[in-house]
């Protein structure tokens, strides 16, 4: 694997000009949700056409079949407890896989509707789930099973898992994807990869204000993706972006500032932080997934409360 590094501030250092991303995976169709387990070492992902949820073991360096089929998963993550939460197009909802490897159902219809395809999903600090729902999974049978939308649009949506209770807290957006909180929780980030369906239509990152009623207020548009589209990003514990897009990965400041790239040579779908101390960047490509150590951390997925 080649790659390389642009870096347009010399004030912030964000890469290892010696280190070269490692593949650790060349067998996907379309690899996506990255998710790391610290507890494990181990990080789970989706490939998504050959419906199968794969798993890395960091310490042995070994690849192998988490779960198969997988509906068709897409976007994975941990929650406070350290529960895997995965997306499923092919059954069009979102589920909790227990420690003792059972798979509950929290949400796969809202007003007696099905939704679109849960996409990504992120959770906050007092364990609410916050998930898009684009249509990715029900154009076509390559992500899932093709169908008929039921939803009036693509929305974001805040889960409360203990309370079963689900609101659709964005509506504006065209194709909802890839989602981060800011480390105190006031501004939440949203990609709008519509652009996948025309050339005049959105490839963004959009900003939005949690209010004190706990609803987010759209403060506009904050990035423009200025090589293919965005889909997954990560903040890390300085609020710096960074965020997948068709030359590799992209990477900002708090203000939407450009820091620097890594240039993958292929487009990067989602990515994560991992590795004992969160300096791990997890990098998957349609085809492979990529590691390499960088010059920042992930936020802690197990912080409590807001954090500065």
């Amino acid at each position: 694997m080649t790659a390389s590094y642009e870096e347009t501030d010399d004030t912030i250092r964000l890469f290892l000009a010696h280190e070269t991303p490692q593949v650790i995976f060349d067998e996907g169709s379309w690899n996506e949700g990255p998710c790391y387990f610290p507890a494990s070492r181990s990080l789970i992902w989706s490939d998504i056409p050959n419906d199968r949820l794969m798993r890395f073991d960091e310490i042995s360096g070994t690849v192998c079949i988490f779960r198969s089929p997988s509906n068709h998963s897409n976007g994975n993550t941990v929650d406070r407890v350290g529960r895997l939460l995965t997306c499923e197009h092919g059954t069009r909802r979102v589920t909790r896989t227990d420690f003792d490897g059972s798979v509950r159902v929290l949400a796969d219809t809202i007003d007696h509707r099905r939704f679109n395809s849960p996409n990504d999903l992120v959770v906050k600090s007092d364990g609410t789930i916050w998930f898009s729902d684009p249509t990715y999974g029900i154009d076509g049978d390559y992500f899932g099973n093709r169908a008929t939308r039921e939803q009036d649009g693509a929305h974001v949506y805040r889960l409360d898992p203990d309370t079963g209770r689900l609101d659709r807290v964005i509506e504006t957006m065209h194709q909802p994807n890839g989602l981060a909180f800011s480390a105190d929780e006031t501004q939440l980030l949203v990609v709008d990869s519509a652009r996948t369906s025309g050339p005049d239509l959105p490839a963004h990152i959009r900003r939005f204000e949690i209010g004190a009623n706990g609803r987010p207020v759209d403060r506009g548009v904050l990035i423009e993706a200025t090589a293919g589209l965005f889909d997954g990003i990560r903040l890390d514990d300085a609020d710096r972006i960074w965020a997948g897009a068709g030359d590799g990965v992209h990477c900002y400041d708090a203000d939407g500032r450009m820091l620097g790239k890594i240039l993958t040579g292929a487009p990067v779908i989602n990515l994560c932080f991992g590795g004992p101390k969160r300096n791990v960047l997890y990098m998957c490509t349609p085809r492979t997934v990529l590691r390499v150590p960088v010059r920042a951390r992930g936020q802690d997925p197990f912080r409590t409360g807001l954090s500065s």
